[in-house]
């Protein structure tokens, strides 16, 4: 029996970890590959208080290696479901099942992906998921933002400090985002728009993207054009079908908490992406670790 199993071993899933280990609990991460999330595929990240520059691998490795001085027990499986028995919790994976008084979830959410010819290649080769992590890489280069909700056109508002121009392509004849962010895109001589168009394939040299082929959706027309980088943004999919029975998620899958990051389900907590929040980042994540690591003992020294 652990007095808190943490599932997921991106930032938040390490801090709270560290804080549940330093507060002399019995602790395990419960992770399906290697410790470190979305991290590990950021080839470079230079927002993250401390470093002017650090590979999310490296940065990865540098917050797993206090864990096991600390006594942190690393368990690897799927998690497939939780059941909750009031002062216990039962967790299931593929072939093992697991015991503890309090649960934290930090499984992250997975980029909606646009499944076409060269995205998974020139991942982080010219294709990325997040302006804010990403951007200042692509300084003085044309750039497409993928979508036309929110994210894709704040993101294209903020890839402007850095772009010569950012094209927005959009598979309809116009924008899903708020009416406040539109009236910024439009008003802004650095966006320019593709409408009803997809991308059918993202081509490279040299290991870097240089091409979009775009369709038109009403047209069929193809055509080509030069782009030093795509960013995405057709969605994010929480994960979180495993705690489906629990009734802890909004209508979108994202785990609801309060600001201790407790769900409804006593003794069970969620932080990092899987939560519903407005900013996703590492350093969002390791603040919502942070506060269940100490929550997950109140919890504990109370009942």
């Amino acid at each position: 029996m652990y007095d808190t199993i943490i599932i997921g071993a991106g930032p938040a899933g390490m801090t709270a970890a560290l804080y549940a280990a330093r507060s002399n609990l019995k602790v395990a991460l419960l992770e399906r590959g290697v410790p470190g999330g979305q991290m590990n595929n950021t080839a470079d990240i230079e927002n993250y208080p401390g470093y002017g520059h650090i590979s999310g691998p490296e940065l990865a490795e540098k917050m797993f290696e206090p864990l096991e001085a600390l006594g942190v027990e690393h368990l690897f499986g799927l998690v497939q479901k939780i059941e909750d028995h009031g002062s216990f919790k039962k967790i299931f994976t593929e072939d093992e099942s697991f015991e503890s008084k309090t649960l934290i979830l930090a499984t992250g959410a997975n980029h909606r992906h646009l499944e076409v010819p060269g995205e998974a290649e020139y991942n982080s080769r010219g294709v990325s998921y997040c302006a804010v992590c990403d951007g200042a890489f692509f300084r003085d280069e044309d750039l497409l933002v993928v979508g036309g909700g929110d994210s894709a056109v704040e993101e294209a508002i903020f890839l402007t400090r850095f772009a010569k121009s950012v094209t927005i392509v959009h598979r309809r004849d116009e924008l899903r985002a708020q009416k406040v962010l539109q009236d910024r895109a439009l008003a802004n001589e650095k966006i320019h728009f593709i409408w009803d168009s997809v991308v059918e394939e993202i081509k490279g040299d040299q290991g870097r993207v240089n091409t979009v082929v775009l369709k038109n959706v009403k047209s069929g027309q193809v055509s080509q054009h030069d782009f030093g980088g795509v960013f995405i943004y057709v969605g994010l999919d929480p994960v979180s079908d495993f705690v489906k029975d629990l009734d802890i998620r909004d209508e979108a899958g994202w785990i609801i908490t309060d600001q201790q990051m407790a769900t409804s389900v006593s003794g069970i907590y969620a932080i990092g992406d899987v939560r519903q929040k407005d900013l996703r980042q590492i350093t969002t994540a390791v603040g919502d670790g942070a506060l269940a690591g100490q929550a997950v003992y109140k919890y504990i020294t109370e009942h």
